[in-house]
């Protein structure tokens, strides 16, 4: 196992974990996003599987969210706003009318505290933050701790922990965007994807959920023998079209499952697998990604890649048959999700 860092801009640093397959993880003390992740292909092809900007500048206003830590609340919120114990709360809106990711200044425009670790079998960045009483319009103050770890296992495990000083909400995730076909050299149509969901919500023309849960069977939300990512791209259901010509959409795991997700792209052979302890997960396939922008390996366009936003649902706060978001001053929120790379 290796680790490095270098600075890249005043007060960031980039760090790049290599295990002993020659794995390579990077990621920025800067809103603790993933820059570059070097997978091998099924003929031992090292490239680099997720979406970054060429120039580093370009995270600072970077309305994509390329492969930052989300919070405090991942997602959309409704009209910027949510009651709690008969109080309401408002934050400012960076969506139309809505709030989203967290709002400006959120935790992907921050710059964390980070402390590197390293042994025989893994290596690692911890990164801290503490946010401010009533930051962004939320209730008491976060201590936010987020733990990314590259193992000897091809496995990259992101692990969260939260506490607050009153009581609040709290969702976090990572809004990576993954392209297994490597270096970006073709769209994530053809990758195949299954998850253990049964279903998966509703979204109005605001994409904000109306709190009804749809069956996926027999819709190209179903993914749980397998299906491409064409499958809902190209489709004229109502909901891949809201989307913009594919998904955008809230999928619930199943329960008394461990939660699953596995892709694999038939051309390199590469496979990645999710396991987590959130109860579902965003899966965006970038419906509206600018074909202007200048990626580290070259020019974006739609469907470039697919995010796995696992985390529970800001939903939640309207629909309350829905896991809950909801942090109590004396709890601990902790969880994790585990990237797992192999080919075929």
């Amino acid at each position: 196992m290796e680790i490095t860092e270098k600075e890249v801009l005043n007060k960031w640093i980039e760090y790049t974990l290599t295990n002993d397959n020659g794995i390579q993880v990077s990621l920025l003390n800067y809103g603790g996003i993933l820059t570059k992740l070097v997978v091998p292909d099924r003929e031992g092809k090292l490239e680099n599987i997720v979406l970054g900007y060429q120039n580093f500048e370009d995270y600072e206003q970077d309305s994509n969210y390329f492969g930052a830590i989300i919070g405090r609340v991942a997602g959309r919120i409704e009209n910027a706003s949510f009651e709690l114990d008969g109080k309401t709360y408002q934050l400012k809106t960076n969506e139309g009318n809505h709030h989203l990711h967290g709002g400006e200044s959120a935790f992907h425009q921050v710059i964390w505290d980070a402390m590197s670790f390293q042994n025989d079998d893994e290596a690692g960045v911890k990164l801290s933050h503490t946010g401010s009483d009533d930051a962004g319009g939320y209730p008491g103050r976060a201590d936010v701790t987020v733990t990314y770890t590259l193992n000897n296992k091809n496995e990259l495990l992101l692990d969260y922990e939260a506490t607050t000083t009153e009581k609040t909400i709290l969702t976090l995730t990572n809004h990576t965007y993954f392209n297994l076909t490597g270096n970006l050299k073709d769209t994530i149509e053809n990758h195949q994807v299954s998850m253990n969901s049964e279903q998966f919500l509703e979204l109005d023309e605001a994409l904000i959920p109306t709190g009804n849960c749809l069956d996926v069977a027999g819709t190209p939300f179903d993914f749980r023998e397998g299906n491409r990512l064409a499958a809902g791209m190209h489709s004229s259901h109502q909901q891949n079209t809201i989307a913009g010509g594919g998904y955008d959409h809230y999928f619930l795991f199943n329960e008394n499952e461990v939660p699953h997700i596995s892709i694999s792209e038939p051309t390199s052979g590469r496979m990645l697998d999710i396991t987590t302890n959130q109860p579902g997960v965003v899966m965006y396939t970038s419906n509206s990604l600018d074909k202007a922008l200048q990626l580290s390996d070259g020019n974006s366009r739609k469907h470039a890649g697919v995010c796995f936003e696992t985390q529970a649902s800001p939903a939640s706060l309207k629909y309350h048959q829905l896991p809950s978001i909801i942090l109590g001053a004396n709890d601990t929120y902790k969880k994790q999700t585990c990237f797992t790379f192999h080919s075929k």
